[in-house]
């Protein structure tokens, strides 16, 4: 018989973490992560390398082998960003389909994942019944102010409230990405958050609400159209898509919004990516409602109205709690009917505590924006005080829904999850807090 070849010898690490095997579906990556993060987590004393690596098949066993390795030391602090610095992405602002072979690892003390507390706050003038809400975590001012001034930076390369930067500024998209992501230290990854949320906000003023702006409902559909095409460019249709890139660059709120994906797409894998493209575009379609309503004059009824909002409200925001953190919920768990609902429910909690703001404004514009303060008024002949204590015992209602959705996805064993639930507590309670001082919302 001819010698046996000797198999060569395969690569070994230092007491390799099992790759999690077992049951596949809904909440079996839940078991699968918690029974793989357990013993890097019993063994984390200071510090712990949360994963932010390449997804897609065989990058698990990566993940795995990576949460052994000790965090590097914190690099010297950082230059300020160059004129088009690394939050800009290609020079056309758009994804150019390639992620770094090795993101720079998360570095910070283990998260806690307990939940956060409740109690009741003071909002407006201290005169309406209070808002249920968790309390906010971090009020970093010079952290908010570094953001800020990244962002107002991006904001003036990209086009968007030209005339209007020093208001712009002032509005402070920057502190709310430092009060609604307390997870995440990073001026960088802040800044994700930050555009993400200034660029949402420049198509609902530019596209939507303000006519000073030039919003007007008959172009609203048209214009959302070509967001999503900005987003996530579709294949090459030769000649036609150079006029399509000619319409994009041409419009500032497009090339914002493209940056800021090209931005995410520096820290995010492809799903979750593609999760932001995809929700944003959910969004939007909810718009097409508004602008029929605002056309025709015709106010909606109350059911209508949160039948739209709720799929329009800060749970799009909220979607980018993982990214913004860095780390990545498995997307089986976030497509979880029950993490599902509970992220609605916080997402139009927090959007109630923007309509709850806005009345002023929305109502002083010659075609008033569906608020749902102004239609409970409306729709029930009532004050716009009584309107307001409704919405506010609508918001308490959602956040305790809320609470309770937590508390029954607290019996599943996924830091991921349970960190995000955090996440969304933290974005609830930074929204109201950034609403209470934004030159946004005082009159």
């Amino acid at each position: 018989m001819p010698d046996e070849v000797a198999a060569p010898p395969a690569y070994q690490t230092p007491d390799p973490l099992p790759i999690p095997t077992g049951p596949t579906g809904l909440g079996a990556a839940a078991l699968r992560w918690a029974d793989a993060l357990r013993p890097a987590v019993s063994e984390a004393a200071g510090a712990v390398h949360v994963p932010v690596a390449p997804s897609g098949l065989g990058t698990s066993t990566l993940r795995l082998q990576d949460l052994r390795k000790p965090a590097p030391a914190e690099p010297a602090e950082a230059e300020d960003p160059p004129e088009d610095g690394p939050e800009d992405g290609p020079e056309d602002g758009a994804d150019d389909g390639h992620r770094p072979a090795a993101l720079p690892p998360v570095r910070r003390a283990l998260p806690d994942l307990a939940p956060l507390p409740y109690r009741e706050r003071e909002w407006g003038d201290g005169s309406y019944p209070p808002l249920y809400c968790p309390d906010t975590v971090r009020d970093d001012e010079a952290l908010g102010a570094e953001v800020n001034r990244r962002l107002v930076a991006w904001a003036e390369r990209t086009g968007i409230y030209a005339g209007q930067i020093e208001t712009f500024g002032d509005t402070g998209f920057g502190r709310l990405a430092m009060l609604a992501h307390p997870d995440s230290d990073d001026p960088d990854l802040l800044l994700v958050g930050a555009q993400m949320n200034a660029a949402w906000w420049a198509s609902d003023d530019y596209y939507a609400d303000e006519t000073d702006l030039g919003a007007t409902p008959t172009e609203l559909p048209p214009r959302l159209a070509l967001v999503t095409s900005a987003m996530d460019p579709p294949p090459p249709a030769g000649d036609y898509t150079r006029q399509l890139e000619e319409a994009i660059e041409a419009d500032p709120v497009l090339v914002a919004l493209r940056s800021a994906v090209g931005h995410v797409s520096r820290h995010a894998s492809p799903a979750q990516r593609m999760r932001i493209c995809n929700i944003t575009s959910q969004m939007y379609v909810s718009w097409t409602a508004y602008a029929a309503w605002r056309y025709l004059e015709a106010p909606p009824p109350v059911w209508r109205y949160l039948a739209a909002r709720q799929h329009d409200s800060f749970y799009t925001s909220m979607t980018l709690i993982d990214i913004v953190a860095g780390f990545e919920l498995p997307a089986d768990l976030f497509g979880d009917r029950r993490f599902h609902t509970a992220l609605m429910q916080a997402g139009t909690a927090s959007v109630i505590v923007n309509d709850l703001h806005s009345v002023a404004k929305e109502a002083a514009d010659e075609l008033p924006d569906a608020n749902v303060v102004l239609l409970i008024a409306g729709e029930e002949k009532c004050s716009i005080r009584e309107a307001t204590e409704a919405a506010v015992h609508m918001h308490n209602d959602f956040v305790k829904g809320f609470e309770a959705s937590q508390r029954a996805l607290s019996a599943v064993p996924c830091a991921e999850l349970q960190r995000f639930l955090r996440g969304a507590q933290g974005w609830m309670a930074g929204c109201l807090e950034w609403h209470g001082s934004s030159s946004r919302y005082k009159s």
